[in-house]
């Protein structure tokens, strides 16, 4: 385990007990907690996008002040659902965040999952070409923005306005190196297989699409070990990373046990379901005390087959304790996988 990242659902509203309230308070304390983690030597602040609910939405603006707010730590998305997105204009944000940043910009995304609005997409102005599907058009989405991230011309110059240029203009700006580090959101394993062939880095969840009867965490690790494969057999010649995502909720203190006591009862085993009309198998939550998760984390084969964790953070619950649960995950829980601090 190289990397240990937070991943926020970014959700906000006036519920009991809520300490993100409101869309603004979501935004702002999204950069706080990605300062604190920077200074707990956590090396990543990942954020989950949804479309017409009280959730993160728009992550570029986020994304590029958490970039001006810090040096160190990756920032990126898990995962931009490509069904919404305008590729060209996406391409031109994501390579103004990304210089921000100054190349720290880790980008996942993926054709995307059940949202509220019954086609949020034509909302946006998004609709399949004739005999294509919803997933057709988020890679088809998929495909024309990394093109154009990779500096190819896209648009045919007018000389009169182009100092003379003739043939195809790339969008602007670009920014070097971030067409490798682009991540897919990958549900299955034939979907990993898939991106691994177009070189695309694999982000995988705590869920899969499918269900094969054995524990996540195996079917897990064989997805992560199909990517691979695919991707030596594709020939690519630079090294890809893997990330999974994991709900880790220590229990330290009374505070922790009130929030977390019934989740390590409830929810300590796998979980099948339908998703989007697909049976599905849901990893289980990490709950408990710290000295027992670490044992957990350490025999779970797709956190050890992994190069980068992103744990799931109850972002409502505020920055100061989202930030002290980040500190008991790295003193006391991430070094039986591997990771030590980015500052140690």
């Amino acid at each position: 385990m190289q990397r240990i990242g937070f991943l926020s659902f970014g959700h906000w509203g006036p519920g009991r007990g809520s300490r993100t309230r409101t869309a603004g308070e979501a935004l702002r304390q999204g950069i706080e907690l990605a300062v604190a983690a920077e200074e707990l030597g956590i090396d990543g602040a990942f954020f989950r996008v949804h479309h017409f609910a009280r959730q993160q939405a728009s992550p570029f603006p986020l994304l590029a002040a958490i970039a001006a707010r810090t040096s160190r730590i990756e920032m990126g998305t898990g995962v931009i659902d490509m069904r919404y997105e305008n590729p060209l204009y996406m391409a031109e944000e994501a390579a103004a965040t990304d210089l921000i940043s100054g190349g720290r910009l880790q980008l996942g995304i993926s054709r995307g999952s059940p949202e509220p609005a019954r086609n949020g997409a034509a909302a946006f102005g998004h609709q399949p070409a004739e005999a294509e599907t919803a997933a057709d058009m988020a890679r088809r989405h998929t495909a024309q923005f990394r093109h154009a991230i990779s500096g190819a011309g896209v648009a045919e110059a007018d000389p009169r306005y182009a100092g003379g240029a003739i043939g195809l203009l790339p969008v602007q700006p670009q920014s070097p190196g971030l067409a490798e580090r682009i991540w897919w959101g990958a549900g299955s394993r034939s979907t990993a297989v898939w991106a691994a062939g177009l070189g695309m880095n694999l982000m995988s969840s705590t869920l899969l699409t499918e269900d094969t009867g054995v524990p996540f965490d195996q079917l897990q690790a064989e997805q992560i070990q199909l990517f691979w494969d695919a991707w030596a057999a594709a020939g690519h010649s630079h090294q890809p990373r893997v990330s999974v995502s994991r709900s880790i909720l220590p229990i330290v203190d009374d505070e922790d046990s009130r929030y977390f006591a019934g989740s390590a009862l409830r929810d300590s085993r796998d979980q099948v379901g339908v998703i989007d009309g697909l049976t599905a198998r849901f990893g289980k939550t990490y709950a408990g005390a710290p000295d027992v998760l670490a044992d957990q984390l350490a025999a779970d084969a797709a956190v050890q087959a992994a190069d980068t964790l992103l744990v799931t953070v109850p972002n409502q619950l505020g920055v100061d304790f989202n930030a002290k649960m980040l500190g008991n995950i790295a003193r006391y829980i991430a070094p039986a996988v591997g990771w030590t601090p980015a500052h140690s």
